[in-house]
């Protein structure tokens, strides 16, 4: 078996607690929480992740799933403002019409990730790849790559892919994320591991 290379080695020996502990509280999320652990995966592409966090504190206070009111002054908030608010607003309000179909399959024990994967791209309007596999890694689906612009840069510093996509489709998202697999076997460390080690590295956090 390989070893991770340094500077990689040495800060996923200080942080594979709290990486491992990130991951344990994901797979503890309860059902109830699902639909606000979608919808801070539709608000976050090209806005602040802080900004979504405390978006969704407050459509969660005021009940949002159950009584179904336009969430856009909200999302227009300047206190965390999120950008595209008319759009992303529009499909909260359709993730919320769709979600209990959804969460029937996310109920299923015996679901593989890359079908579950494949679901929630079938039946939520507006996620990617990327946004489809946050929110399952959120809720404690295991081994999914949540693949954006700074990991990749890291897989090529580690040599794991050539170059940098200018834009990725779904196969080559696939293609990607098998590659990232087959090296995380082989230095022995869990893909989703090496995901948030990545994230941290660039962010000095282990976020959600």
């Amino acid at each position: 078996m390989n070893k991770l290379p340094e500077p990689w080695w040495s800060t996923y020996a200080e942080t594979k607690e709290a990486i491992r502990t990130r991951l344990e509280e994901f797979s503890n999320v309860p059902a109830g929480q699902y639909f606000y652990e979608l919808a801070f995966c539709i608000l976050t592409p090209q806005s602040s992740a802080v900004n979504a966090e405390k978006t969704i504190l407050e459509l969660e206070r005021d009940s949002f799933f159950f009584n179904g009111f336009d969430p856009t002054p909200y999302l227009r908030d300047p206190k965390h403002y999120i950008r595209f608010h008319n759009t992303k607003a529009k499909r909260l309000l359709a993730a919320r019409e769709s979600f209990q179909e959804l969460a029937h399959h996310l109920m299923d024990t015996t679901l593989a990730a890359e079908a579950a994967r494949e679901i929630v791209l079938a039946k939520i309007n507006g996620l990617g790849m990327k946004e489809a596999s946050h929110f399952l890694r959120n809720i404690g689906v295991r081994n999914l790559a949540i693949l954006d612009r700074h990991i990749f840069k890291h897989l090529k510093r580690l040599g794991v892919i050539k170059d940098i996509p200018k834009s990725v489709t779904k196969k080559r998202y696939l293609e990607i994320e098998k590659k990232g697999h087959k090296y995380a076997n082989k230095i022995g460390i869990p893909l989703d591991e090496l995901d948030l080690l990545f994230w941290s590295m660039e962010t000095g956090e282990i976020r959600k």
